[in-house]
């Protein structure tokens, strides 16, 4: 399978582009650029102007008109000192109008003095509080009064507080609309699984590379030679002729067809084989070659993709587990047909199945695996960790290393089962069975085919019975646990989808004073 990674998006630490000093003084030199090279005309006669600061200087000495006192005796704000601009450059009104005017409507108040008269005026690309700013300064040197001065400090500071309470009015109103969003969001993906689940929803060159694995005919050698996997199935088929004696039956991911063999020589009436991938083709030489063509029908296509050519079955047969049971998410089409062609009373085989945990105390393993990363070659790779420990390891685990009980945290029926129970979260207890470090959670899983069967087969994928090519999966942990015998290991269990990969799988723990998520993909 693909190496198992779970990237962990670390905090971006704060970047400098330089010296804060270079970075000021290269503003001051643009600035200063930038005044050197305006040519500013006056709003009341032809003369250009070097700078915003010179033909305000100007319009004060030779017309005898502050325009800043006029902006704020009519309180203009952005937009209404635009206007103002625009309508003294286009009327060509004299200084004493403006100064003339009464506090009624002004004749710049229409929408039309938005509109420049000069193209790139640099009067009306000015800030309004710069602008201000500017003559507060000039006055100042004039000696303007000690009370003024603190009167238009405290209008400043009241206009910040404002423009501030503003923003966090806007920020709160951002962080609704959020959780709106969100919910939203939420909402509508649990909408969409509860009909189809993420993996029918993946286009079929979105899921190319799954299938694609599984056209290599070295993997259905593993599993053909994997004796526990495949005669459970068939004991199971050969075991119990009365559930299938001349019932209809559906494989879904056939892959050589050994399963539909199983159930036609069972006394199944009708099989149909379903399986995306090019193996497939090899299925349809292999019933041939056993004369069952007659029965067998396989179809070409992802499950969800295609129409059977009957409306309903009695029983669904598929080898869907992955590793630590749900990876691959398999089971998710497995119900989608079922949802769609089971009949009633039909049943999915197999139909029960749990997963289990167990603590490991693995020292070797543990310096081979984690503790290798603090000398290498003497030096320290410490930081691999951080990469290394969240890949979830699938091998044998030694029965020797197993230090505790095991526990079932999840039971399903795959006759009832809904999508949403294949995510889950549960709290477990390890009863710990030797006094040791732990070092690693391990999982697996059971397999039951029980319902209506006279016969009844189990198998494991545990680690004290014989080896299947599922393994074991291994959740190392970057710091050993001390456990003593006879107490338990609490911790919660976290189990999902990746959502950007639904067939693989995020598993976390919650182990005391530690968390720690692991990824199968």
């Amino acid at each position: 399978m693909a190496d198992n990674t779970d990237p962990h998006a670390e905090e971006m630490p704060e970047l400098s582009d330089g010296d804060d000093d270079d970075v000021d003084g290269d503003e001051e030199q643009w600035q200063w650029m930038e005044e050197e090279s305006q040519t500013v005309a006056c709003l009341f006669c032809d003369k250009l102007l070097g700078s915003v600061s010179a033909t305000l200087q100007h319009c004060t000495a030779e017309h005898q008109l502050n325009l800043v006192n006029i902006i704020r005796k009519h309180s203009l704000d952005d937009y209404g000192y635009i206007k103002m601009i625009n309508f003294i450059r286009s009327t060509k009104c004299a200084p004493s109008c403006l100064m003339e005017l009464s506090e009624g409507p002004l004749p710049w108040d229409g929408e039309d003095f938005l509109r420049p008269v000069l193209q790139d005026d640099s009067l009306l690309q000015t800030d309004l509080e710069e602008l201000c700013g500017r003559d507060d300064m000039c006055s100042s040197s004039r000696g303007e009064p000690h009370d003024e001065l603190l009167r238009r400090a405290q209008a400043a500071e009241d206009r910040a507080q404002r423009s501030e309470e503003a923003l966090t009015r806007a920020m709160e109103d951002l962080h609704k609309l959020k959780l709106l969003a969100q919910g939203l969001v939420l909402n509508a993906e649990t909408s969409k699984s509860s009909n189809l689940g993420t993996v029918a929803e993946l286009r079929e060159d979105e899921d190319e590379a799954y299938f694609s694995s599984y056209s290599h005919y070295g993997i259905h050698e593993e599993m053909l030679k994997d004796k526990v996997r495949t005669e459970s199935y068939r004991d199971f088929m050969y075991s119990n002729p009365e559930v299938f004696r001349d019932k209809v039956v559906l494989d879904v991911g056939c892959g050589t067809g050994i399963l539909s063999m199983f159930a036609a020589r069972a006394g199944a009436k009708k099989v149909i084989a379903v399986d995306q991938s090019e193996i497939i083709y090899q299925a349809m030489d292999i019933v041939r070659s056993n004369q069952l063509e007659n029965i067998i029908t396989l179809i070409k296509g992802r499950i969800e993709d295609i129409k059977l050519p009957v409306e309903k079955v009695d029983i669904i047969i598929s080898e869907w587990m992955g590793y630590f049971l749900l990876f691959e998410s398999m089971l998710d089409s497995v119900l989608y047909a079922r949802d769609l062609y089971l009949a009633d009373g039909g049943s999915v085989y197999p139909d029960l199945c749990n997963i289990s945990l167990a603590a490991v105390g693995d020292a070797q393993k543990h310096q081979d695996r984690i503790a290798f990363w603090d000398d290498v070659y003497g030096f320290s790779m410490a930081c691999m960790k951080r990469a290394v420990v969240p890949e979830a390891v699938v091998e044998v685990v030694k029965t020797e290393t197993l230090i505790s009980e095991p526990a079932v945290v999840q039971t399903l029926d795959c006759n009832t089962v809904c999508l949403s129970e294949l995510e889950f979260a549960t709290d477990f207890f390890l009863k710990i069975t030797k006094t040791t470090d732990c070092t690693a959670i391990v999982g697996y899983f059971d397999i039951f085919f029980d319902k209506g069967c006279s016969n009844k087969v189990i198998f494991s994928t545990g680690p004290k019975l014989q080896r299947t090519h599922w393994k074991q999966t291994v959740f190392l942990l970057e710091k050993p646990i001390p456990v003593k015998a006879g107490e338990e290991l609490r911790g919660k269990i976290t189990v999902r989808k990746n959502k950007k990969d639904p067939r693989s799988l995020f598993v976390t723990f919650d182990l005391p004073d530690r968390k720690q998520t692991y990824s199968l993909q």
